[in-house]
């Protein structure tokens, strides 16, 4: 008989995905449950009817923050009740505040706690519940914000990515026009549209390019016309399920600092520039565009400088310079040589089992 275990997400895509690509490893061996509030639901795919929603409060100081106390008091009731009656034996969270009441009853219950780190800046969320839990799964044994006491806990496996995204590493690409693909994540990426838009306009000029690019829905039609008044190949979409598809067909991506593009497109060898989100709470999409940075696997720029001008000349220097861009290039197929989907699931099974 399978055991259960609770997986606790919400909020962004970037805690919800990989939740979802962890409840993918472990629903051979385990019963699992997966919870989130009402923000992270939108990011699930297969397992949104399965899921149950504890939509947690942020507990800011505010003139609500009684009400807010006493919400999450009834959630980590209702919680507690919940972990009891379904006889989970282990909780997942992949960090955030709103994984707070089922950590919380998890840790009442004596149920093991695992912890669940996408970036490469420990979470708040997760620093709090250091102390009581198992393992803390990360890509890195030198997170930032780390206690020092606690680094026997850290467990390394490399980023969760979907199984799609192994299958399609296995392909061949190559295209007649350098592709570039332009994504903003979940939280959108406005400032991309016209810099980005003219820098290509500009580049077609002289170098035979395509692009794929994400924008609202309301300004798909607007960006496509103007690319093809240039000429310029296109794709133009606002979201996309096949995401591994959009990868696999570009050259190049320009994206901001989320911890799961990153690593799809790490997975698959696809260089990058980015510019990660200046609003990104303990700066985490800098530290992890960082992380790559520092193993010459892309090219990283402030927000403050992306502009036209130095967009136009770093991609410039990418299509002249090819050296450079071939050299991140084999430096993300080395990073990733080993890792493969059988390989980190064994790695979380034996974790598990261990504990």
């Amino acid at each position: 008989m399978k055991k259960n275990i609770l997986i606790s997400t919400g909020g962004s895509g970037g805690h919800v995905v990989p939740a979802e690509i962890l409840a993918d490893h472990l629903e051979k061996k385990f019963k699992v449950f997966i919870s989130s509030d009402l923000r992270g639901i939108k990011y699930l795919n297969k397992k949104k009817d399965d899921c149950i929603v504890f939509n947690t409060p942020k507990l800011t100081l505010d003139f609500l923050i009684i009400l807010k106390i006493f919400k999450v008091s009834y959630l980590i009731i209702k919680s507690y009740f919940f972990l009891k009656k379904n006889k989970i034996g282990k909780v997942f969270s992949t960090g955030g505040y709103m994984s707070l009441p089922v950590c919380l009853s998890a840790y009442l219950l004596k149920i093991d706690i695992y912890l669940l780190e996408p970036n490469v800046v420990l979470g708040r969320a997760n620093k709090f519940f250091l102390k009581f839990c198992k393992k803390v799964f990360s890509q890195t044994a030198n997170l930032k914000n780390y206690p020092k006491k606690y680094k026997d806990k850290i467990q390394i496996i490399p980023p969760l990515v979907r199984k799609e995204f192994y299958e399609k590493k296995k392909l061949d690409n190559e295209n007649k026009k350098f592709c570039f693909l332009v994504v903003g994540g979940s939280q959108g990426a406005e400032i991309f549209e016209e810099i980005v838009q003219n820098a290509m306009i500009n580049l077609s000029k002289n170098y035979e390019i395509q692009i794929i690019q994400q924008t609202k829905a309301n300004n798909i039609l607007k960006l496509q016309n103007t690319y093809e008044k240039e000429n310029i190949k296109n794709f133009i979409f606002d979201f996309e399920l096949n995401f591994p598809n959009l990868i696999h067909q570009c050259d190049f991506c320009i994206t901001r600092g989320g911890a799961s593009t990153l690593a799809e497109l790490s997975i698959m060898s696809k260089p990058f520039l980015a510019v990660p989100l200046l609003s990104s709470k303990d700066d985490h999409q800098f530290e992890n565009a960082n992380f790559y940075k520092n193993l010459n696997c892309c090219w990283l720029m402030n927000q403050k400088d992306f502009n036209t001008e130095n967009l136009e000349l770093l991609l410039s220097n990418i299509l002249e310079n090819r050296p450079e861009y071939n050299a991140k290039k084999e430096n993300l197929k080395k990073l990733n040589f080993q890792n493969s989907w059988n390989n980190i699931n064994q790695k979380l099974l034996t974790t598990i089992n261990e504990n």
